[in-house]
Formats: structure tokens, sequence, C-alpha cells
């Protein structure tokens, strides 16, 4: 069995996967997408290198900055360090936030044919209706799903339809849904007014530890253009150190911003899987610990 936690950030999901690796003699799992970047500590929250040695942790660290990490990518990570694990015969611990990435390491989803690359230059001069248009000729159920100024959805769709010769909806419609592990998730929630303390507090206390200072150096040591510099936090600072906007504005941003992200992933969560939630880190411990000694 695999313990999954889940829940938007902030929540203290760390801190429980590794109350409960201590206790069952556990190793943790990444399941957030900008924790398997380098040099990006501060902003993605990521476990200290200490708690890294007190509990074997596993997927962090995992890439550099520059490297493009895809849904792909992790569900043949996670697999394999399942596996791995497994067969070591440690109990399990996932931790993280990224809904897509949990559900495509988890779940029944088969990825491969979305890798294979194929040239969609010859939409760039589209517009967004002419875009959409073309995505209706080929999967019309998908099309009416997606809002044509959704520029990035539409050109995703299309690109599985060329790459797989199939549908997306087609694609969908074949899977079961269902996880191909023996997986538990459990989910830490707040009500939203005190997430929303949480948050704001948490980001200030990222600018205390020196995120505004990571985030310079990585700046100046590679493009700002990557995709690991999407994670929020980072795009901010970045977007406001090339407007000369004020550190505070740059604050605020970064605090809706991640309120923002709060809400999808609890939206994401509660439509996608199926959660056992808890207010309290205490109940989803002995919850927990339940589990692993085969209570519940």
């Amino acid at each position: 069995m695999i313990v999954c936690i889940v829940g938007p950030t902030g929540i203290g999901k760390s801190k429980l996967a590794c109350d409960v690796a201590l206790k069952v003699g556990g190793e943790i799992v990444n399941g957030d997408a900008f924790q398997i970047y380098k040099e990006m500590d501060i902003g993605t929250a990521k476990p200290s290198k200490e708690e890294r040695q007190i509990v074997p942790h596993h997927l962090f660290d995992y890439v550099e900055p520059t490297y493009n990490f895809s849904s792909f990518d992790y569900q043949c990570s996670i697999r394999n360090k399942i596996d791995e694990l497994e067969k070591k015969g440690v109990p399990i611990i996932v931790c993280g936030g990224t809904g897509m990435y949990l559900k495509a390491g988890f779940y029944d989803f088969d990825l491969r044919k979305e890798e294979v690359k194929y040239d969609m230059s010859k939409y760039d001069d589209y517009s967004n209706e002419e875009l959409h248009n073309e995505l209706k000729k080929v999967d019309e159920e998908e099309a009416k799903k997606i809002h044509m100024n959704n520029r990035k959805r539409v050109l995703r769709a299309l690109q599985i339809f060329f790459t797989s010769g199939k549908k997306k909806s087609d694609i969908i419609e074949e899977q079961k849904h269902e996880p191909i592990y023996d997986v538990r998730f459990i989910g830490l929630t707040r009500d939203r007014e005190e997430l929303n303390q949480i948050i704001n507090e948490r980001v200030e206390l990222m600018f205390e530890m020196g995120l505004l200072d990571e985030v310079k150096e990585l700046m100046e040591k590679y493009p700002h253009n990557l995709r690991s510099f999407q994670a929020i936090g980072y795009k901010e600072i970045i977007e406001g150190l090339e407007n000369h906007d004020s550190i505070e504005n740059i604050k605020e941003k970064i605090k809706k911003n991640t309120r923002n992200y709060a809400k999808r992933q609890m939206t994401y969560f509660k439509h996608q899987m199926n959660v056992t939630w808890f207010n309290s880190s205490n109940e989803a411990y002995e919850y927990i610990i339940k589990l692993f000694n085969g209570e519940e």
C-alpha cells in the first residue's frame, strides 16, 4: 500500500509525511512539479537537506532548472521509484500538491504517444478562433470543453490527435480512471480564511529566508523563460525585477497567485481523486499510522 498526502500549498504536507515516515520506517517520494528542480529551494518550500538526511527522500533535486520536465517524465520516474521501493519492502509515502502529476503517476493514463514530437509551428500565425476551428474539425467533443482563448490547451489537444491518431476525447473515454496501485489519498485542508492567512505568512517567511536572493542568483545563471521559472514566486519576482516593480507589490502578487492556486488545487483533488480529508494534521497522522498497521 502507498499513502499519498495531498492538499493545498502551505498546509503542512511535508511535515506530516516526515512524521509518518519516521514512525513506520518509510521513505518519501516527491509529488510536486517544482520541487523536482535543483537550486529552487525556498520558493518551492522544499524539505531541507537536514530533513532529507533524517528520512530518505526521492525525486527532489532531481533535474536541472533548464530541463523541461513533463507529466510523462514524472509518470516514468515515480513508477520506477515505486517499483524500486516496493522491492525494498519499505512503506511508501508520496507527498505533493501537483494533482496532474499524481494522476499521471497513479492512474491508468498512457502518456507515451503524447511524447512523440510533432511540429506545431504551422499554427503560430493562426488566431485563437482559427485554431479552435481546426480542433473542431478533428475532435469536436474536446473543442466543446476548451474555450477558444485557451490556446495552450487547444494546441495540446491538436498535438495529441496528430501524434497518436486518436482524439483526446476518445483516449480519455478508453481510460477507466482508476489507480493502478493500492494507493490511499489523504488530504489536509483548512477553512478558506485560515488557509489564506497561512499562505500570506508563508510568503513573508520565504522572503525572510532569502527568496529574493535565490531568484536573483538563478536569473544570473539561466534564461528567464524556463518552464521551471513558471513556479509561483519565481515568476512574479522575475517579472517584477524586469519591470522595476516594488518588492511589496511583488509580494502581494505572489500571495494572490498562491491563494488562487490553492483554490484550484482543492477543486482538482475533490473532483479527480478519492481523498480522505482532515482538518487536523494530528488526526491525519493517527489515521495513516492505522492504515500502515492494517487497522483501517
